[in-house]
């Protein structure tokens, strides 16, 4: 996951907190038992710089999980170090007690089972083997549902959300691993937010040996090792979560803490973290820097506010309040994606960048790929594999906000498409059907092009699946459109980006 702050100012924190664990004025103490597969390993620390409502910065600090605690030595705050006078220490969500007393309902019989499950002694067949594997994993997921339902993080727009009530936004619903909340960035952010500081600044680093990509237990790798001339020597990548997570094939900037400190800097895990921050922070940053912003913006979410109180929640808003008074235009979108599809959005931070990426669109020069579900089978109709066509739409003043067909005055919309293949689909009312995926590459950027060159029988006159406007939208079902890559050249350094994010579907 990309690092949602700037990590300078919270990693000379981590510095400051390092340097204390190993001149022993602060104690990293073992509050709880340790479980079995991390007894020997380490925790993450992690910084957050924030600022009050009035403007002074507040400095936060915490480790990953909830067996250790980072405490003050006795009589050290006494000594010359500001460190201890300025600095918070931010704990667990929720206690290793509180965990352990969730689990122990259903412990012992899920150990009795592992007992029979692992004797070799017992003659049992086969099926009863099965049996009780099965009976054993159904009390570990109702226990680990249990635990799940102890954590809540307060969120940027002052609401208290539940683990679960994020899977659902966040993770098809489905369980996330264990120790999701335990991570440093979800427990500083929940910190800042419940006493309503705003993050302006977070870094987080490994404070024993790495062993593998898991912050939450001292595992994460860095995302490059830099060079002094610049240049990224190596990188590891983590695994994407697919829906979520974007990758730049260019880095248009040094990361600064990498070269600076003495420490390697780990972003947050895709893992956990990729799924409580983009509930906690609003959005879901696949790239930040000095200036611009890259998003992949979910269905059913406005880009820009529209009219009314009702429709004022936005990425642009949700930016403005993420980054304050780092967004120097009113109208920080570069670009729109309609409310209901999903996919990369460009913000930018300066009106320099914002008018150097206007242009940019205006000179066609920003490719971008589009992948969508339509309702029906193209190659049955005699669509070809691959093509182009050009359309013309104008407004309907009668019907807005559709378009409609008009070859004398409407304007020229040039649509690329590939088809990617024929696939079952399954709707949300359980029954299934052949769809067709394809793979669209705008050549312009009309209002509503897609849609209408799938829809309107000039052009394929088969609209995308759960279409409100053009198509039909069952319950429960959302538009299969998804702005999955785009590339541009970045206003400040003159490289090319490229981000690419898979769709939900």
């Amino acid at each position: 996951m990309f690092p949602p702050f700037p990590q300078e100012k919270a990693a000379k924190i981590l510095e400051e907190l390092i340097l204390s664990l190993q001149n022993g004025e602060i104690e990293l103490v073992q509050i709880a038992r340790p479980s079995e597969e991390r007894k020997n390993q380490g925790v993450m620390l992690g910084a957050l710089v924030c600022k009050d409502k009035n403007g002074n910065e507040v400095k936060l600090v915490t480790n990953s999980g909830n067996a250790k605690k980072l405490k003050v030595e006795s009589g050290k705050r006494k000594t010359e170090n500001d460190f201890f006078g300025e600095v918070v220490f931010a704990g667990a969500i929720v206690s290793a007690e509180e965990i352990e007393d969730a689990l122990s309902e259903n412990d012992k019989e899920i150990h009795e089972l592992t007992e029979q499950i692992n004797n070799e002694q017992l003659a049992i067949s086969s099926e009863q083997l099965k049996e009780l594997r099965k009976q054993r994993e159904k009390l570990c997921s109702l226990s680990l549902e249990k635990v799940h339902d102890l954590y809540k993080f307060h969120c940027i727009d002052g609401k208290i959300r539940s683990l679960k009530e994020i899977c659902e936004m966040y993770n098809g619903g489905k369980l996330p691993p264990t120790g999701t909340g335990d991570c440093c960035a979800p427990k500083l952010l929940d910190y800042a937010f419940s006493h309503e500081l705003m993050p302006i600044s977070l870094a987080e680093t490994e404070y024993t040996a790495r062993r593998g990509n898991d912050c939450s237990t001292a595992e994460g790798v860095p995302l490059a090792v830099w060079s002094d001339s610049g240049s990224a020597e190596s990188v590891t990548a983590k695994p994407d979560r697919p829906e979520e997570q974007g990758r730049a094939k260019q880095c248009p900037e040094k990361n600064f803490p990498l070269s600076t400190f003495h420490f390697p800097l780990t972003p947050p895990c895709d893992e956990r973290c990729g799924i409580l921050l983009p509930a906690m922070l609003g959005l879901r940053i696949l790239w930040r820097d000095e200036a611009i912003c890259v998003v992949n913006k979910q269905s059913g979410l406005l880009s820009v506010p529209g009219r009314g109180e009702d429709k004022q929640d936005c990425i642009e808003s949700r930016f403005r309040q993420l980054f304050g008074d780092k967004v120097e235009i009113k109208q920080p979108a570069v670009h729109r994606l309609d409310m209901e599809t999903s996919g990369i959005m460009i913000l930018a931070f300066t009106k320099e960048a914002h008018r150097e990426l206007n242009r940019q669109f205006e000179a066609k020069e920003v490719q971008k790929e589009y992948v969508a579900l339509l309702d029906g089978v193209l190659p049955k109709m005699g669509i070809a594999p691959h093509g182009t066509m050009e359309l013309f739409f104008r407004l309907d003043v009668d019907n807005r906000p559709h378009q409609i067909w008009d070859a004398e005055n409407g304007k020229l919309a040039v649509t690329e498409w590939q088809i990617l293949g024929v696939e079952r689909y399954h709707a949300p009312d359980g029954t299934t059907r052949n769809v067709t995926r394809v793979l669209f590459m705008p050549h312009t950027g009309r209002t509503h092009q897609l849609r209408l060159a799938s829809s309107d029988s000039h052009g394929f006159g088969c609209p995308i699946i759960g279409d409100t406007l053009y198509g039909h939208c069952d319950e429960g079902e959302r538009l299969m459109l998804h702005a999955k890559k785009i590339s541009f050249t970045h206003p400040l350094t003159g490289k090319r980006m490229i981000f690419e994010c898979k769709p939900e579907f």
